[in-house]
Parts: structure tokens; C-alpha cells; sequence
């Protein structure tokens, strides 16, 4: 068997597993499912997180009994559903989306699902937003989930660091890169912001982290775990 064809063969393993795991561990989902379904028909990108780690957001913010949660990188909303799920009555979610049409999308899902009421979405760079929130005492937030251009991973890691309370956490996205995170000479933006994000992640001395690499629908990535460390 050719190396391509082992890849996609490995890589259907992967996707039969994740079926697997999430037809046992999770319930159809009608608003879910149509959340995915309007993403598609409004020609967003297919890159939100697969079921399986979306519900893992979503135990995550059940575990720590997340009240205020900050993501950035809105897309179609699917994994700021699963977040917005697990917040209590009075419980907020700032989600932040640079592309208006993506927070099109997103707004009308976040309608569709009834949690609109939970959820303020902001429609700029993150980058220009993230200083407003701070100015506004938005937070601090129990728990900040990255899923944005990954060349200013580390522009948001530090205003997460900023934002979050002490003892919360940071949840960074795709920072394994189907292992091209190795590659210093990578000619690929998204790669070199990955590093950058690891080697100012090593330098912090206030954070507890760890990375763990996954497979699955979404292919060969992984997630960067922190915890913000009492001042």
C-alpha cells in the first residue's frame, strides 16, 4: 500500500472511531445538527471542532463551573453552543468573530438554539476587541477557548492570560498541525505561529500546561491545556 493510501485508510479509521465514540456518548442533536448544516449551506469553511471535542469543551466548563467563558474564533458557533450549554441561568459567553458573514451564520444558530440571550457576539479582530474587553471588566473568565488564525496565537495567549481568573483555564486549538509543528523551517504562517505560541506558553512562569495530541473526524491535531496559576 502507497504511503497516501495508508494515510487515508488510517485516516478513515480515525473518522469510523470518532462515529463510534459519539453515536454511543452522545445523542442526537437536532439544533446541533442544523447548526453544522447552515455553516455548510453559508459556505463556512469545515473546520469546527469535531462532536466528540466539542462535548469535551463542554465538560470543561461543566468541571470548572464556568460562569463567564471567552472564545475567540466564532465561525459557525457550533463549539460555542456546546460552551454556552454548560453555563448556568445567569452565566455569559463572549465569542469573538472577525468575519461579519461567519457571525451572520453564527448569530442566526445562536437564535435557532435559544441561547442568543447567553451569548455576545463581537464582530471585529480579535486582536481590537480583546483590549475592549479588558477596558469594559468584561472578565475575568473561568475559561478561554483559542480557535482563531493561528499566527496571532500568541497575541491571544497573552490576552488570555490576562482575562483569565486564577485557577481558570486556557484551551488552545490545532497546535500540532498533523505534526508540521516540528518543522522549524516551515514556510506555513500557521505553523510558525504554533511554535511561537509554544515558546512564549514555555517562558510563562504563572500557568501549569500541558499539550496532547488527537486523532479523529478532524484529522491529526491536538489541544494546548492551562491553567492560570494564583498570583
Amino acid at each position: 500500500m502507497s504511503g497516501q493510501g495508508a494515510n487515508e485508510s488510517t485516516e478513515a479509521v480515525w473518522s469510523a472511531v470518532d462515529d463510534y465514540l459519539t453515536g454511543h456518548l452522545l445523542p442526537d442533536d437536532p439544533v446541533l445538527a442544523a447548526t453544522l448544516e447552515a455553516s455548510t449551506a453559508a459556505g463556512l469553511p469545515p473546520i469546527a471542532v469535531s462532536a466528540a471535542q466539542g462535548q469535551m469543551l463542554h465538560l470543561f466548563a461543566l468541571m470548572l463551573g464556568a460562569r463567564r467563558i471567552l472564545e475567540i474564533g466564532t465561525l459557525g458557533g457550533y463549539s460555542t453552543l456546546f460552551l454556552a450549554r454548560a453555563l448556568p441561568a445567569d452565566g455569559r459567553l463572549v465569542t469573538l468573530e472577525a468575519m461579519p458573514h461567519h457571525a451572520e451564520v453564527a448569530a442566526a444558530n445562536f437564535k435557532r438554539a435559544g441561547l442568543d440571550h447567553k451569548i455576545d457576539l463581537r464582530v471585529a479582530p480579535a486582536i481590537e476587541t480583546l483590549p475592549k474587553l479588558e477596558a469594559e471588566g468584561a472578565g475575568p473568565f473561568d475559561l478561554v477557548f483559542i480557535d482563531a488564525d493561528k499566527p496571532s496565537n500568541t497575541d491571544y495567549l497573552r490576552w488570555a492570560l490576562r482575562l483569565t481568573r486564577p485557577g481558570g483555564i486556557i484551551i488552545c486549538d490545532n497546535v500540532v498541525r498533523n505534526g508540521a509543528v516540528l518543522d522549524g523551517a516551515s514556510a506555513d504562517a500557521s505553523v510558525q505561529g504554533v511554535r511561537r505560541f509554544f515558546d512564549a506558553l514555555s517562558a510563562e512562569t504563572g500557568v501549569t500546561a500541558t499539550a496532547i495530541q488527537t486523532v479523529g473526524a478532524k484529522g491529526y491535531d491536538g489541544f494546548a491545556m492551562i491553567r492560570v496559576c494564583a498570583a
